[in-house]
């Protein structure tokens, strides 16, 4: 793995499904009662690590030729839950999403034109034969999108040291920090629904709004006994531990909100400008040397 193997990247979030294994068809079920029992599991930053390694290559690897047979695994109330990581499907989603924020000149030195075009025709061949595929994963990058933390209480933050293994299975363990948030989907649906019907009743139809109801409509798509969990991932590396310790931004939202359903502006907007520069200072961090 040589140098991709030993960095650390630190700019990425997750919000991720953990279904259990009832969920899945007999044969995958089977592959993840097996692939859950063993002693040593890849981390996220594995994850990163192996996507930043097809990226060395001349002409770069957008996505990967052949999707990944990894997940996460967590155990609720004595049930063991997987989250695949689908890293094909999820490599074609992040292709067309760069398409739309990034200018072609930039796009084109990052990947060619003709590896993008491959890309895009390997994905509509695949989408074909497999139209209701969805990701068990999100990513966002320099930041958390509040429209997240409406799924979560403060009671369900974990933050703290956890132990991880370093470059992969059979690597040396090293402790860092964690900054989590974990809830059942029942929650998750019924927070998405109830702010949905407060930002509607305070608030016009927007951004924030839309984005809402895209996570609710993706969160459907799992078995009801699910776990989520929105991970800060590599931020906790960028933002300074004191800086971590006081973020309570799953609580602002759930503040911001209730402010909202009482018609308090004022206090809807404190707790919105908390939100905002929170995060504005953390995004700012992509622009600096």
């Amino acid at each position: 793995m040589g140098l991709a193997s030993s960095v650390t990247v630190p700019y990425a979030a997750y919000l991720r499904v953990y279904e259990p294994l009832s969920a899945f068809p007999r044969a995958e079920r089977r592959y993840w009662e097996e692939y859950a029992r063993r002693a040593a599991l890849p981390t996220a930053q594995d994850e990163l690590r192996r996507s930043l390694a097809d990226l060395l290559p001349t002409p770069p690897v957008a996505v990967p030729v052949h999707e990944s047979g990894d997940a996460f695994v967590a155990v609720r109330d004595g049930v063991v839950c997987v989250c695949p990581w689908r890293t094909r499907l999820r490599g074609w989603l992040a292709l067309e999403e760069l398409a739309e924020r990034f200018p072609t000149p930039v796009l084109d030195a990052v990947l060619p034109p003709v590896v993008r075009r491959q890309a895009e025709a390997d994905y509509a061949r695949w989408l074909e034969r497999n139209p209701d595929a969805r990701p068990w994963i999100r990513t966002a990058t320099w930041q958390v999108p509040l429209r997240w933390f409406v799924l979560f209480s403060d009671e369900e933050r974990e933050y703290g040291k956890a132990s991880e293994t370093a470059g992969g299975p059979g690597g040396p363990v090293r402790e860092g920090l964690v900054l989590r948030y974990r809830t059942a989907m029942v929650e998750a649906r019924r927070r998405v629904a109830r702010g949905l019907r407060t930002l509607r009743d305070a608030i016009e139809e927007g951004p924030l709004i839309d984005g809402l109801v895209d996570v609710g409509r993706w969160l459907e798509e799992f078995h009801p006994r699910s776990l989520v969990e929105l991970d800060y991932g590599g931020l906790v590396h960028m933002v300074p531990e004191a800086r971590l310790a006081d973020d309570r931004s799953a609580a602002d939202t759930a503040e911001g909100l209730a402010a909202l359903r009482a018609g308090d502006g004022v206090r809807a907007g404190e707790a919105y400008e908390r939100l905002t520069e929170r995060w504005r200072a953390v995004r700012d961090r992509q622009f600096a040397n």
